[in-house]
């Protein structure tokens, strides 16, 4: 029997609590990575998100799910980022960050490809030229993913915590 890929759709408000476990699942896999930066988010604070986002009705952002055998089994968020402002050097360029989870009976089977192919497609058809995904530097699996699929650095980050 042949196995068949993952299906790629818009996500629905039926889709809310499947998103809400992908973005749990995905936060306590983060906090194993470093306690220090990530955070187990409250549920209500993730149901009123994705709620918000695909009610909103602007189109501006977007949000991916990946179905297998009628369950969602991975998510992509394609959220616009805010052009620079006129005053500033850097040139305005339309683009957006993406965050992808992929539930861990999933992995391996396509899924991750495929939500960063519909995600590729929806920013293309919508004027977005860059797309970034911001990874931790420890999460050595998602940078693999990444770099497979054309993502490369851009830069340096760099961050000073301040007290009080």
């Amino acid at each position: 029997m042949r196995r068949t890929g993952p299906t790629v759709r818009p996500a629905e408000l039926s889709d809310v609590p499947a998103l809400v476990e992908l973005r749990l699942a995905n936060a306590e896999a983060h906090l194993a990575l470093d306690p220090d930066v990530y955070r187990l988010p409250q549920r209500e604070a993730v149901a009123h998100h994705f709620t918000t986002t695909l009610t909103d009705g602007s189109g501006r952002d977007a949000i991916l799910v990946a179905e297998m055998g009628g369950q969602v089994v991975g998510m992509v968020e394609v959220l616009r980022l805010p052009e620079p402002p006129a005053h500033q050097i850097l040139r305005p360029e339309r683009s957006a960050q993406i965050h992808t989870v992929v539930s861990g009976t999933a992995r391996g089977r396509g899924v991750g490809s495929a939500l960063l192919d519909a995600a590729d497609r929806w920013a293309t058809e919508n004027a977005i030229t860059s797309l970034s995904a911001g990874i931790h530097h420890r999460n050595d699996g998602a940078v693999r993913f990444y770099r497979r699929h054309g993502y490369a650095p851009a830069g340096t980050s760099l961050n000073r915590q301040l007290s009080g």
